[in-house]
Parts: C-alpha cells; structure tokens; sequence
C-alpha cells in the first residue's frame, strides 16, 4: 500500500499537476523505492538515480554517435547489463539497461528530454523515500526474537530425544538423525544473524522510531554466540556417537553402563535448557524467576549425572575409554555452555 500510494503521488506530482513528457519516471523509482528499511530506501535511491543517470548518458552519446537506433542499442546494452551487474549498484542495476532502451525506443535524446527525464527520476526517488520514512517506517523486531525462542526449543528437543535413544540403545541411524538435527540449529543460528542485521538496518536513518512502541528490549549478541557454542558441542556430540555406533564404528562404543548416567545427564541438560526457551516467550515473562530456579536445580543433577559418567572411564577396557572419554568431554563442554548462557541474556 505505502508503495501504491508512493507511484500515485509521483504522478500526481509529475504527469498530472507538471504534465512532464517523462512522468513515468516519476513513480517507476518511486514504487521500487519503498524497501524493507528506511536506510536501504536511501541507499537504493542513489544508486537507481546514479544507475538512471549513467544509462541515459550513455544511451545519448551511442545515438549521438551512430545516428541509428539499432546500432546505438548494439553498441550501449552490453555496456549498461556489465555496469548493471556492479554488485554496488544492488537490485537497481536493472535500471542501466532498461532506461537506455526507453530513451533509444522513444527517441528522447535531446537535452530538454534528458533534463526531464532525470528530474522526474530524482522527484520520484525522493517520494518514495519520503514515505517509506513518515509512513510507517518499518521496524524489524519480531523475527529475532522468533530465533531466540526457537534455538533452546530446539535444543531441548535434541537432548530429549538423545536422552531416550542413549536409553534404550542407540543405532547409528539415530545418532546420524542426531547430528542432522544439531546441524539444523547452526541454520537457526544463521537466520537470527540475518535478522538482527534487519533490526540494526531499520533502526538507521529511522526518523520515527522513537515514537513508535518497540516492544521487549532485544537479548544483546553475546546471547547468540552463548548459543552457537551450544550447538557446535552438540554437532561435535552427536557426530562422536554416530562413529561409535553400527557394524563397523570408527571408535568402540561405550559400555552399557556408562549409558544410564549419560542418558540422565542429556535428560537433565534437556531440563536446563526448556525453561530459557520458556523465558524467551512473552506470555511466561512474568515466571522468569520461578524458571530460572528450575533451570539451576536441572543443571546441578546433570553435574551430578556427568560425575558419575566421569567414573566409567575406568570402569571399560582401552577402546571404549577412548570414545566414552570424548563423550565425557564434549557433555563437560555443552554443560559450561548451558550454564554461561543465561548470563549472556
């Protein structure tokens, strides 16, 4: 709707009230300038105005030249798709090639029809900024936090469902589901990157954003790397008991006894973990203090799980030490990451 209204007022402005030959300018940049954030409207702004610019230049002085249409478009087109190519002129490159078509089609190389057609451009490019920024002007919030709810959701699923296959005896088919799973949380991890650069943007050049109800004050970054430091122990977990599993493992499994303690362990780290997911959403803010207890309690039994897995070691013969060990380690490591993170939120 904003980018409707934009090209209406750049008509109006241009076709109807100027009656310029080249209105159309107008609200073309104008529609393609309502971007998802008032800085990207103006950093899209100059380079299509710049990007116009050098097209209809270069579309004049090729006509200029050869006196023939078809030989200008020859000679100006594979200039102006190169130049458009120009990862610094973004999504507006398209406008290089585009606009020497229109001016070589239509003939407009006179200086009055260049004026023109660049200050429509420029008027239109200037609406469209003007009313991303005083109408509404976009604020990305929500998406982040949907990550943040989402990443100790999804880690808590993971170490359940680990915590009832280590149980009941594991495949190698179950710990590679594991690790795919814990790979998926690096995505997650990816996405809320992407999103706190949308929310960083937004708030750029934002006239308005003062104004305007922003809703819970964001976790800062430190929250992010505490988590991908969750994740990358969970991927080094998962991959060391898929090696250690099926007919032919890569390093012997660990004894049966040692798997009670490691499936309570991965049960209570489970624990510790779904009262962060629980924080995070906005209807159980208010309990925070109630979970973070339950959280703590969590964490002490899978200390204490990880002690007596601790224990096993060198209770096995060499081999299985040699896989146990790692087990040992990596759950010693997530642990710590667990434990951190909350005081990163």
């Amino acid at each position: 709707m904003k980018a409707a209204a934009a090209a209406v007022l750049a008509w109006a402005v241009t076709g109807w009230w100027w009656e310029s030959p080249t209105a159309l300018m107008a609200p073309w940049a104008a529609v393609a300038l309502v971007q998802s954030t008032v800085y990207r409207s103006l950093i899209s702004a100059i380079q299509q105005v710049v990007v116009i610019a050098i097209g209809t230049v270069l579309a004049v002085g090729a006509a200029a030249v050869t006196g023939n249409t078809m030989a200008a478009m020859a000679i100006v087109l594979p200039v102006t798709v190169l130049l458009g190519n120009w990862t610094r002129f973004g999504t507006q490159g398209i406008y290089a090639p585009t606009t020497a078509l229109f001016v070589l089609a239509y003939g407009s190389t006179s200086f009055a029809a260049v004026g023109s057609r660049l200050l429509d451009t420029l008027v239109g490019a200037a609406i469209g900024v003007a009313v991303n920024a005083l109408i509404l002007p976009p604020l990305h919030l929500r998406d982040v936090q949907v990550h943040l709810e989402r990443l100790p959701w999804q880690t808590t699923q993971l170490l359940r469902t680990m915590a009832a296959g280590v149980e009941r005896g594991y495949a190698q088919a179950d710990a590679e589901r594991w690790h795919d799973h814990a790979r998926g949380l690096h995505g997650d991890l990816a996405n809320l990157r992407e999103a706190r650069g949308w929310t960083k943007e937004s708030y750029r050049l934002n006239p308005a954003h003062r104004l305007r109800r922003s809703g819970p004050t964001l976790p800062t970054v430190e929250l992010d790397a505490a988590w991908e430091r969750i994740a990358h122990h969970l991927m080094s977990l998962t991959r060391l008991l898929a090696d250690a599993a099926g007919d032919s493992p890569a390093l012997r499994p660990p004894h049966t006894a040692a798997l009670e303690p490691l499936s309570e362990l991965l049960r209570h780290a489970a624990d510790s973990a779904a009262p962060s997911a629980q924080v995070a959403a906005a209807h159980t803010r208010d309990r925070g203090p109630q979970l973070q207890d339950r959280r703590e309690v969590a964490l002490t039994d899978a200390w204490n799980a990880h002690s007596r897995l601790k224990v096993q070691v060198t209770q096995g013969d060499a081999e299985a030490a040699t896989s146990l060990g790692g087990v040992v380690a990596e759950t010693q490591q997530l642990l710590f990451a667990l434990e951190r993170q909350d005081t990163q939120a």
